[in-house]
């Protein structure tokens, strides 16, 4: 079955093809819809932007569409960044800058202190309304300095006390397997695969 990934980032296109394609869903960016609209993403949630960037597009492409919104949640600086993880440096962040100013901010502070989780909400919508939105977390705690060349956005300072590394650090392959997108994911696989049985049994 083919569904439509709501998101032109090609990194994480990339990590959600592979994360589905394990279970045989082709999956197609946004990109190869030309025309399709921009999505502010103005909700307060994660389940909110996902359920906004999945109905939209749906609607667009006439297709099944899965859309994510995801980031890291500090506890010491009260969930921060949260839904502003992708342009916390500022309107023209990038993945450096927004990982040089989680660091200023947690400047000091022990490991203890440091403790954070990466949160994924998976929304699938089909052109008549959502479906259902399902949502992925993974702990860990922020390190001083980057490490690894994997993996992207705060993937570098983001350490695994499982696997005592970074994101960045670990296999792509495992980073795929036990990820807050991974986990999402594999829920919204088992939406995808009730709303194909459903399709079918109501075609005959």
């Amino acid at each position: 079955m083919q569904v439509v990934i709501s998101t032109r980032n090609k990194n994480k296109l990339q990590e959600i093809s592979r994360i589905l394609g394990t279970e045989g869903i082709e999956t197609v960016g946004v990109e190869m819809f030309p025309g399709a609209p921009e999505i502010e993403e103005d909700g307060r949630t994660f389940a909110e932007n996902a359920a906004k960037k999945a109905l939209t597009i749906a609607r667009f492409t006439k297709r099944l569409t899965l859309a994510d919104d995801s980031g890291l949640e500090v506890e010491a600086l009260a969930g921060a960044p949260g839904v502003y993880s992708a342009r916390y440096s500022g309107e023209n962040a990038t993945y450096e800058t927004n990982n040089q100013k989680l660091l200023a901010e947690l400047a000091g502070l022990p490991p203890e202190r440091r403790t954070a989780r990466f949160i994924c909400s998976v929304a699938v919508a089909d052109p008549g309304g959502v479906i259902g939105i399902v949502e992925g977390e993974y702990p860990g705690r922020i390190i001083e300095e980057p490490r690894g060349s994997n993996g992207f956005g705060y993937d570098p300072v983001f350490f695994s006390p499982e696997y005592g590394k970074t994101l960045a650090e670990m296999d792509p392959k495992v980073k795929n397997r036990i990820s807050h997108r991974a986990r999402a994911f594999q829920k919204a696989k088992e939406l995808v695969r009730k709303y194909q049985k459903e399709i079918r049994g109501s075609s005959r």
